[in-house]
């Protein structure tokens, strides 16, 4: 097993021809990640910094010692739900020390050579999982889109019955704010001029602007909910660790691991076929595995490979690790020079992007195709899957 890093100088990807479409494609993602870091950290309990601090530190170490050349990792739409209900029962400090221990296990399955069973696990369960997911977030993010008050219900049923019975004292300039977001996320892209610009950064910087010329009153924003973003990095930190918070966590640590292996090679192999490539299971694992050690230490979350960021560095020319690199460097420079511009940001245009990233994990098609086509037992796993999540969400 070795790293792609490695692998790729060892090609001559970092020869003089390689370097600047992957610098380039580099920058782009890290754009790309921004918005997107900071909406799945607050939509997993966390402050919207560690969502960057996570990017910024398993983006570089993922791209430094796994084992894809072209995958970008971080906080993704596909925890939120695992991390959201951890971070509300044991607090940050025990999502942290999950990830940790998470981070541990997935070394160990590396080295274990795991990686190659990881990636057989039967298709129904996959898209139940994500389809689930999918709703569970959507719901997730009505407050913040409308403007409602906080739910007290600990179960996604009991959510769902309190933000219907909100609906009617919605918030209008939050939920204004919110649909010109999300019209933003779909449509920029075809707007001549912005098509090379994310979506979810079109919106970002519009939102802001209305709302810091504005100052729109009873809208939510990172400065009015977390006080804004720290200018500059943080400092290395061991999270306390207890003997019994370690077993306690042993469940939720083994969750996060698993959902991050089978995120990580999926979009490993994804990559790949975009790519023409061919990644190395067992030192993806480890380098997921590192990455995740690492993370906490530095107020960061779990990561794992983002499927629509490495696609993203696919389409823009990324093809050797250098990019996976620059995305975090470019991720850095923003956190400390641009981190003050945070505090007009409003909640509601990650509630959007949000919206788009449920819709797109939900895979509505793939979820009816398989529904109408596949075997009964194969439907039947999908449908109880996705009634566990609804359940236990």
């Amino acid at each position: 097993m070795t790293p792609a890093l490695l692998e790729a100088y060892r090609s001559g990807l970092f020869e003089r021809k390689h370097l600047l479409p992957n610098i380039v494609s580099g920058l782009l993602v890290g754009i790309v990640a921004l918005p997107l870091a900071m909406a799945f950290a607050i939509a997993s309990g966390a402050r919207p910094e560690q969502g960057l601090y996570t990017s910024i530190v398993a983006g570089f170490l993922v791209s430094a010692a796994g084992g894809s050349r072209i995958q970008i990792a971080g906080p993704t739409g596909a925890f939120i739900v695992i991390l959201s209900g951890i971070t509300a029962k044991y607090g940050i400090t025990g999502l942290q020390v999950a990830t940790l221990m998470a981070g541990m296990i997935l070394l160990m399955l590396g080295m274990a050579r795991m990686g190659v069973i990881i990636k057989y696990i039967p298709d129904p369960v996959i898209v139940g999982f994500t389809a689930g997911i999918g709703v569970i977030i959507w719901v997730g993010q009505w407050r913040d889109f409308f403007g409602l008050p906080a739910v007290t219900g600990k179960h996604f049923h009991q959510k769902l019955w309190e933000l219907l019975h909100a609906l009617p004292h919605l918030h209008a300039t939050t939920t204004l704010i919110a649909i010109m977001s999300l019209a933003l996320v779909i449509f920029s892209p075809r707007i001549p001029g912005l098509k090379r610009v994310p979506g979810p950064l079109v919106a970002l910087i519009v939102a802001t602007a209305l709302q810091a010329a504005f100052h729109f009153p009873g809208v939510r924003t990172i400065g009015s909910a977390f006080g804004g973003i720290p200018q500059g990095l943080p400092a290395f930190s061991m999270p306390g660790i207890t003997t019994s918070q370690v077993i306690e966590l042993i469940g939720p640590a083994f969750t996060i691991a698993m959902l991050g292996a089978i995120e990580s090679l999926l979009s490993a192999v994804v990559a790949d076929g975009m790519a023409g490539t061919r990644h190395d299971s067992n030192q993806e694992l480890i380098g997921q595995g590192i990455a995740n050690i690492v993370s906490p230490l530095f107020g960061g979350i779990a990561a794992t490979g983002a499927i629509a960021r490495t696609a993203t560095n696919i389409r823009n020319g990324g093809s050797s690790p250098l990019a996976g690199i620059v995305h975090s460097v470019t991720l850095t420079l923003i956190v400390i020079f641009l981190a003050p511009l945070a505090v007009n940001i409003p909640l509601a245009v990650f509630a959007a992007i949000l919206f788009v990233v449920s819709w797109n994990m939900s895979e509505a098609r793939r979820f009816v195709a398989m529904i109408k086509r596949a075997p009964r037992a194969d439907v039947v796993i999908l449908l109880v899957i996705l009634a566990v999540l609804a359940v236990a969400g």
